[in-house]
């Protein structure tokens, strides 16, 4: 099954289920290029699971998952690392790999599946590390690096696959304060890059000033939909208004 619009994802129907509680029910919405959504609503109301399922990290129970196209639900295992590579993830705990340096961190992916070879994907990943000022870490071990900067090298990581997607799932939740706005401004340049960007996030400032669109999740649904703007000031519903005046004046 394919579907030819002019979406980068588009997800139809989603449903998940863990031990016959529903985690997704029936959520629908499309990610053109280039732009930046934000997801956001009260923990446990699926969130992170929307997101994995959108590179099939989680199976979902029912719907459709299209990536440029593709039912990527109707695909089998291998078939989906393909298309994998081309959607990025950051997770909450950075998963950089202790034994290897920033520099092989980097590289590894891109070697061994083939993409690069080591001499070009070194010198890719030394303009990446340089472009987010981690050049003179490069030959540094993970456990030297600080929580921030262990972020950093995890979206640079993602971003030698030249991924046409990257997703965000709560990128910043686990750094100290005075650590999460190296991410952010990373995060701030890949979209003023163009790059299609789906951010799980509880920063709500990043979410105004750096979203086209701002979806408001909650118990498996999407209450809100809409630019920053729409969202933030214009809300509709009673449970979006609670979670924000909670949120914004913590």
């Amino acid at each position: 099954m394919s579907d030819k619009g002019n979406y980068v994802i588009k997800v139809q129907d989603l449903r998940k289920e863990y031990n016959g509680l529903q985690v997704l029910k029936g959520v629908d919405f499309e990610i053109d290029r280039g732009e930046v959504v934000t997801i956001l609503g009260p923990s446990g109301c699926g969130k992170s699971t929307l997101l994995r399922c959108m590179n099939m990290l989680e199976k979902p129970d029912g719907g459709n998952v299209f990536f440029e196209g593709t039912d990527l639900t109707a695909l089998k295992p291998a078939q989906i690392i393909q298309y994998r590579r081309k959607i990025g993830m950051v997770f909450q705990h950075f998963n950089v790999f202790p034994h290897l340096t920033a520099l092989e961190n980097i590289t590894i992916a891109p070697v061994e599946n083939g993409m690069l070879t080591k001499e070009i994907a070194e010198q890719k990943a030394l303009a990446l590390l340089e472009r987010i000022g981690l050049a003179d870490k490069k030959d540094e071990y993970p456990t030297r690096l600080s929580g921030g900067q262990k972020q950093r090298l995890a979206i640079v990581r993602s971003l030698i696959m030249e991924p046409d997607v990257m997703l965000f799932d709560e990128p910043t939740s686990a750094l100290d304060p005075e650590m999460v706005m190296e991410v952010l401004d990373v995060m701030r340049e890949l979209a003023a890059s163009g790059m299609t960007i789906v951010v799980v996030t509880h920063e709500m400032g990043f979410a105004r000033e750096v979203s086209d669109r701002v979806l408001f999740m909650y118990d498996g649904n999407i209450l809100e939909e809409g630019t920053p703007e729409e969202v933030f000031d214009h809300t509709r519903t009673e449970r979006a208004r609670d979670f924000f005046r909670k949120v914004i004046n913590a």
